[in-house]
């Protein structure tokens, strides 16, 4: 893994952010899906319980009308069966997808930063969730604080909504700088070991020093890594969009078929699954930014080198 080592701490311009950011997925998916699988695989459980009590739910529902689709109304007391399904399924799906949130949100970023330290070095996941876990307090708190912002931001989207034309354009330019502020700032409180107010300061100071650079590369590798997670889903999307048309066409029972609820309950935690991995994997992109405006704020790895030199030379 040394030889495929890819500096981090280097002043680049916003393509060459764009190149690393893939060169980088490239050569460590394998290992952070394995991190990724390891670190959730009792979340993956609950999904996949929440999905079938959703599904069951929903299908149950569908079953009761005429014809078997729609909402009917011919067994009141199945229909409130159905819908405690739905509503423990909803219940369960929230907590535990809070839960994925809280402990997801740093697993990039001490992923990052061992790969960083490591120089490319072989870690293993067990550093990953070491690192994570201590600093899991400072990440609840920052997680705490995202939410009067996210209200401050939706707050400002209603104002510049009522702007035709050019209000579109400066919400969404909006939402970009706020999305590389806080990635950036999360970044630099976890590598740089800050508290969570100078990360948030320090964030700030980097993603304002380069406006256009942060909000072009949220831009368009939140707009790559969307396609990306499309891409992915499409195979199951395929198979369940046929499967649909064919219980459509013949009149299927799906409230009595075992095929049905399962299809639709492993892709709806499929779904799931992939939608808190593509997540994960658009926090690295604010990573490589942060390590390359640092690099350009303050030239540390820079003059590291230097110092090195000097040293050899004597």
């Amino acid at each position: 893994m040394a030889e495929q080592y890819i500096e981090l701490r280097v002043n680049r311009d916003f393509g060459d952010i764009l190149s690393v950011y893939f060169d980088f997925l490239r050569k460590n998916l394998k290992k952070f899906t394995n991190v990724f699988l390891s670190y959730n695989g009792i979340f993956i459980i609950g999904l996949l319980i929440c999905s079938y009590l959703l599904v069951t739910g929903f299908v149950g529902m569908i079953s009761m009308s005429d014809g078997g689709y729609g909402v009917g109304t011919e067994n009141p007391s199945g229909s409130n069966s159905h819908w405690v399904y739905i509503l423990i399924g909803g219940v369960f799906y929230g907590l535990i997808m809070m839960a994925v949130l809280c402990l997801n949100y740093g697993l990039c970023a001490s992923y990052l930063h061992l790969y960083e330290q490591s120089k490319g070095r072989d870690f293993h996941r067990r550093e990953v969730w070491a690192h994570n876990r201590d600093n899991l307090g400072k990440t609840l708190l920052f997680i705490l604080l995202l939410i009067p912002l996210f209200i401050g931001v939706f707050i400002v989207a209603v104002v510049f909504a009522i702007i035709p034309i050019l209000g579109l354009f400066a919400q969404y330019i909006v939402q970009f700088f706020v999305t590389a502020w806080i990635g950036v700032s999360f970044f630099a409180m976890i590598s740089q070991k800050m508290t969570v107010g100078d990360g948030f300061s320090e964030g700030w100071r980097l993603v304002s020093g380069n406006f256009w650079k942060s909000v072009g590369v949220n831009f368009i590798l939140g707009l790559l890594n969307g396609i990306l997670l499309m891409v992915i889903l499409m195979v199951p999307g395929i198979i369940i969009g046929i499967y649909t048309y064919h219980v459509v066409a013949n009149n299927v029972d799906v409230g009595s078929s075992v095929l049905a609820t399962s299809l639709y309950t492993l892709f709806l935690c499929i779904f799931m699954v992939m939608t808190v991995y593509a997540q994960c994997l658009s926090q690295f992109v604010n990573g490589i930014l942060f390590y390359a405006l640092h690099e350009k704020a303050y030239n540390s790895n820079t003059r590291s080198k230097i110092e090195q030199i000097g040293q050899a030379d004597r």
